[in-house]
């Protein structure tokens, strides 16, 4: 996934905020909550987030978003609340007019997505946590930590817009000590270009107070935990004990010193399968290679509800459109799958893991 493949559009959440969204890719909708701090432009060509957003891309339409306060996102808020940030993903949600989709959020980002999975389980078919936390570091132990943590703020306040990336290195340094110069160098600017740093405290500091325990409970969807071994930025048992309250869940403990997996270390290949085989599976048609990527979002949502086995008649009226305008769009896709009837299509959709999020009416 290339800056110039994305298309950026924005939102407003509930309290007026703009957020900045892009999407790419073709494929089962797949949304990443926005994580401490991001830049839709920059990512892309970074070479630590670049292969995750082409990894994410390979079988899915890749929905993102600049969280509020940094990248293409409004930069003068002054509510960054676990609350405000779950809005800003609904408010992503509601602009791309999304139905049911895969949600995908490492550290913030993951806290976001397990809270809205929690209150929308309607929308989230498969939700996938990495380097996430059930209680922040302020609830778990503030006399050891308060120091600590005011260290770092310190260090964004005093050095976070300087071109010398001292200070910002000091975070890149736990978030991935093991990458290479280069991606550490992406990182360091990355940080740099995200936000000021009033705002980059400003989104870290509700975060050391949540309880996310009561919220995981209610998680009913199928869920995969990730979370780096020897994780010097969010504890492993922090993950482990998320893992433990989302019913269900699988936990993954990956073999790395990163709190993000970057492409070139081991990890990286244990972190892509567990994710490819945590999904539904969605291939080519036989003898028709690349043909998700030829279906438009609609069709992706048509041939969905046609693998659930429903009529054209309902499946207007769970997409708000003619019965007419669905049966001239499955023509169009039997066209694209190389079938010649409903069953056969079926029978394609099933195969590569459409059909099991709806039921018929």
């Amino acid at each position: 996934m290339s800056a110039h493949s994305q298309h950026v559009r924005f939102c407003a959440s509930r309290d007026g905020t703009r957020i900045a969204f892009a999407t790419g890719g073709s494929g089962p909708p797949l949304v990443r909550a926005a994580h401490w701090l991001s830049h839709l432009d920059h990512e892309p060509r970074c070479p630590l987030w670049g292969p995750w957003l082409k990894f994410l891309a390979r079988r899915h339409r890749l929905i993102r978003y600049d969280g509020r306060g940094c990248g293409l996102s409004d930069r003068e808020v002054a509510d960054f609340s676990l609350e405000r940030c779950v809005e800003d993903l609904e408010a992503v949600v509601d602009g791309c007019k999304l139905d049911r989709f895969v949600l995908f959020g490492t550290t913030i980002g993951g806290m976001t997505a397990l809270t809205y999975a929690a209150r929308h389980p309607e929308h989230v078919t498969h939700l996938i946590i990495i380097g996430s936390l059930a209680v922040g570091r302020m609830r778990r132990d503030p006399p050891a930590l308060t120091e600590q943590t005011a260290l770092e703020l310190k260090a964004i306040e005093l050095g976070w817009g300087d071109d010398n990336p001292a200070f910002r290195q000091f975070f890149t340094s736990l978030f991935i000590p093991d990458s290479t110069p280069e991606q550490a160098r992406s990182l360091n600017e990355l940080l740099r270009i995200a936000s000021t740093p009033q705002s980059a405290i400003r989104r870290l500091q509700p975060f050391h107070h949540v309880d996310l325990r009561a919220a995981a409970a209610q998680v009913r969807c199928p869920t995969l935990v990730l979370h780096a071994r020897h994780d010097a930025r969010i504890p492993f048992e922090q993950g482990r004990a998320l893992a433990a309250h989302i019913p269900g869940a699988r936990f993954v403990a990956l073999d790395s010193r990163n709190h993000w997996v970057v492409e070139t270390e081991p990890a990286w290949a244990q972190f892509s399968a567990e994710i490819d085989g945590f999904l539904p599976g969605v291939p080519d048609a036989p003898g028709k290679p690349g043909v998700l990527a030829a279906l438009t979002p609609r069709e992706l949502q048509v041939i969905e509800l046609v693998a659930a086995g429903l009529d054209n008649g309902t499946i207007g009226r769970r997409l708000g459109i003619s019965a007419k305008t669905v049966r001239n769009r499955v023509s169009i896709i039997f066209d694209k799958l190389g079938v010649s009837s409903r069953p056969r299509a079926i029978v394609w959709a099933r195969e590569a893991g459409f059909g099991r999020k709806f039921s018929p009416e």
